[in-house]
């Protein structure tokens, strides 16, 4: 027994010894106790297993337990809070020269750092995806947003496990981290319960998600994700709205993380979806800017140029870039115009005001925990600038401009009193858009030049940035980000994460300026792509590709040749801020060199193919539960399902056929929807009769009904309908049958184009968020009898 027993503690002994690793790491705490923690190297993640340094004998009484410690950051590293808002340029925000308060990026800009050249992709989701990375957003997948992701390694919307995110990263290295608000990085078709969820916020490091998976969402009702499962937590609240609630989750988040493990680092990633459309503060934030923006678009321009200059955000010899000429000046409108758009405006600023409120709300979380201290605080006023998809003249529905349609100022005025409320889906003329983005051209969309990409960013850390209240001028890009948090908490870019070698980070830290306002740009080279437009950015110089088409056209007019079709312009930076004044024509050398310099870097980061399609890309097939196939079978009460996911009849022609039990007492509710109150289809009894309801965004509504009520029993219920087309949006011919018999026939002129409602989704025998025709029914409008088998068949 001695001899096996001795065999046996040899073992073990050769056994731990197999498992050390080389390099000791610093311990602290009595080593092998509950209480001890150590740093790790950081470089392969997971860290490889602790060997165990304890004794076993044959019994616990002759043995000696050993815990590994807990992995920690490096001491002294600070909590993390990261913060972004959407869809604001340059001069959106007071801190930046802009006429609407933003208290809480004020605070943050006083206790460190204004950046006044910062730039983002030009869009939502590769802003995202190059934040979070540390890559370039080609480099990281995004080249697009992932609603039109195409097959190639630029532009398929997969970060992928060779890109590790800053949340896997810390997480590994000890932090606690969490997502609140948009997300718009996990690929759309990926979106359903099925997942899978390696590319959603908790498979990329990110323990905890409250949020939004889209571009957007309702803010009354949104698509809300609580980690993976969806939540609806404004049902039974009246006043309820998400920038609250997401700002109430995120301090009760932190909160419960002091309580539970004080010393504990967190790094908080806080992404609302204000200010993107729809523009939803609550009436309390509208009523506070009534009369504000009287003055017009080119007034406003002319009022947030002088601020910047007077505070210093701008260089005192910049030159306010001219007009479009494509672009009505305020004087040339007529009075409804003047007061729809003024109240577009009124609610925009009232969002962007309350979206910063609850922002420091957070803010002043970490403060009253005693943390704000050794706090880095990163906030960025905006993904892109400023939106231009409200086409220029804003609309109630954003679903209709993005759509490439417009509405007439005299039909929008007619949701003037309830503009931001429920009842809309709003967005702003694009005439506000370019003046928020003051004092450059252009917008979101265009990467080109500023007016799409520099955004304003404040930086503090109290126990670290000295310089409170100072402007750094230095250039730097959203993927410079991470490294900078890297540095900050003193953790290492790791080259293999999960057993997958990493690529390099690309971005560069931007600490080194904390400390030096003179110290020259740690970046020198940038390039910048979106929809083809694209320029390169070089120790002061930049070269850009003049837009050969407005972003609030949606793609909507013929584009030139992508690579030997667009005009470049040239800027010489030091001299000339806003991008004013071109010297393409006089130093033809200077741009020759620059382009090829684009090339270069187009070439190393993925960015080829380029392809300046819009509407096209939104509809190319993606991988997804319904690729290839045409036919589609539920039975029961099925809800929540995706649009990736859920039988897309845009643009074809499709039959539904829903078997059914009608009660004694009569039949009642949905059988089938897909969108809601702003674009859509529902097919569902009322009274008893069965309805076939096309909401074609909230502009017209088609209607087929029968005219008897059902009576009890099982019937089959068929809608079928001829689309006219081929091509985006064309009409056709709709006929409802009850058991064969064809009871109503009409012939509708247009369709729904291009999207259904991205942040509705396909329910089978109820109704959730919001409902096709207010005037039938409320939601969720549950079906009163029973659903045997639901049946869509789609045409090819």
């Amino acid at each position: 027994m001695l001899r096996i027993g001795t065999l046996f503690l040899a073992t073990l002994s050769l056994t731990a010894i197999s498992f050390d690793r080389a390099g000791a790491q610093q311990i602290t705490g009595e080593p092998g106790s509950p209480s001890a923690t150590t740093t790790i190297d950081g470089r392969y993640l997971p860290n490889p297993p602790e060997a165990f340094r304890g004794q076993i004998g044959l019994d616990a009484k002759s043995s000696k337990p050993y815990w590994p410690p807990q992995i920690v950051p490096p001491k002294g590293a600070p909590n993390i809070l990261l913060i972004m808002t959407d869809d604001a340029g340059y001069g959106v925000a007071g801190t930046f020269g802009g006429v609407i308060p933003t208290p809480a990026l004020d605070r943050v800009a006083k206790a460190g750092l204004r950046y006044t050249q910062f730039h983002s992709t030009a869009l939502c989701s590769p802003t995202r995806a190059a934040l979070i990375t540390g890559r370039n957003h080609h480099s990281s997948g995004f080249g697009v947003i992932s609603e039109q992701a195409t097959g190639y390694p630029g532009y398929d919307s997969i970060i992928g496990v060779n890109n590790a995110t800053i949340g896997e990263i810390l997480k590994q290295n000890g932090f606690a981290t969490s997502w609140f608000g948009k997300d718009h990085n996990t690929p759309a078709f990926q979106y359903s319960s099925a997942g899978p969820f390696d590319q959603w916020p908790v498979g990329m490091g990110f323990e905890y998600f409250y949020g939004f998976m889209g571009g957007d969402t309702n803010q009354w009702t949104p698509y809300l994700f609580q980690n993976t499962t969806q939540v609806f937590p404004w049902i039974g609240k009246p006043a309820y709205n998400l920038t609250t609630d997401m700002a109430d989750n995120a301090i009760d988040h932190i909160r419960q993380l002091n309580a539970a493990a004080p010393q504990k680092p967190f790094f908080v990633y806080y992404v609302p979806g204000g200010t993107h459309a729809p523009h939803h503060p609550t009436q309390e934030w509208i009523d506070k800017f009534k009369g504000k923006f009287d003055m017009g678009w080119n007034e406003l321009r002319e009022q947030i140029f002088a601020n910047q200059k007077r505070i210093g955000v701008i260089p005192a010899n910049t030159q306010l870039t001219p007009w479009p000429d494509d672009l009505p000046t305020w004087d040339s409108l007529d009075a409804d115009s003047k007061k729809l758009f003024a109240r577009q405006a009124e609610v925009f600023a009232a969002y962007v005001a309350y979206t910063d409120h609850e922002i420091g709300r957070v803010i002043q979380a970490v403060d009253d925990l005693g943390k704000l201290d050794n706090t880095l605080v990163i906030y960025i006023e905006g993904d892109n600038g400023t939106s231009a998809e409200g086409s220029t003249r804003g609309t109630p529905n954003e679903l209709i401009t993005i759509e490439g349609m417009q509405i007439p100022v005299a039909d929008q005025m007619k949701f003037y009193d309830v503009w931001g409320s429920d009842k809309t889906y709003p967005h702003m003329s694009v005439a506000w858009s370019w003046a928020f983005d003051t004092p450059f051209k252009w917008t979101k969309q265009v990467a080109s030049h500023f007016g799409g990409t520099r955004q304003g960013m404040a930086m503090a850390w109290p126990a670290r940035i000295k310089d409170a209240g100072g402007i750094r001028t230095q250039f730097h890009h959203m993927i410079d980000i991470v490294p900078t948090i890297l540095e900050a908490t003193g953790i290492s870019a790791p080259v293999m994460v999960n057993g997958v070698a990493q690529k390099p980070i690309e971005g560069v830290s931007m600490a080194y300026s904390w400390d030096n306002a003179q110290a020259p740009s740690a970046r020198t080279t940038q390039y910048f792509e979106m929809f083809g437009n694209r320029a390169i950015y070089n120790d002061g110089w930049i070269a850009a590709t003049t837009p050969p088409a407005a972003p609030w056209l949606m793609g909507t007019t013929k584009m030139p040749d992508v690579i030997d079709g667009y005009k470049w312009e040239l800027y010489n930076l030091t001299e000339d801020f806003s991008e004013n004044n071109d010297l393409a024509a006089k130093m033809p050398d200077k741009l020759h060199q620059m382009q090829e310099l684009f090339l270069m870097e187009a070439a190393k980061y993925n960015v080829f193919p380029l392809d300046n399609s819009i509407l096209e890309r939104l509809l190319t097939p993606r991988p997804s539960a319904t690729a290839g196939r045409n036919d589609f079978t539920y039975s029961g009460v099925i809800s929540g399902i995706p649009p990736s996911n859920a039988p897309n009849i845009v643009n074809r022609s499709y039959t539904i056929t829903a078997e059914v039990e009608i009660p004694q007492d009569g039949g009642e509710g949905m059988l089938v929807t897909t969108g809601g109150r702003f674009g859509g289809y529902g097919f569902y009894l009322l009274k008893g009769k069965p309805v076939f309801l096309y909401n074609f965004v909230d502009m017209e509504r088609f209607r087929w009904e029968g005219h008897d009520a059902l009576p009890a029993g099982k019937h089959t219920l068929v809608f079928d309908f001829k689309s006219d087309g081929p091509g985006f949006g064309k009409g056709g011919t709709g006929i409802l049958k009850v058991d064969g018999n064809e009871v109503a026939n009409e012939k509708i002129p247009h369709t729904i184009p291009a999207l259904m409602p991205w942040d509705e989704t396909f329910d089978v025998g109820v109704d959730t968020r919001t409902g096709v025709e207010d005037n039938d029914y409320q939601v969720p409008f549950p079906f009163n009898g029973s659903i045997g088998k639901l049946e869509v068949a789609l045409q090819p």
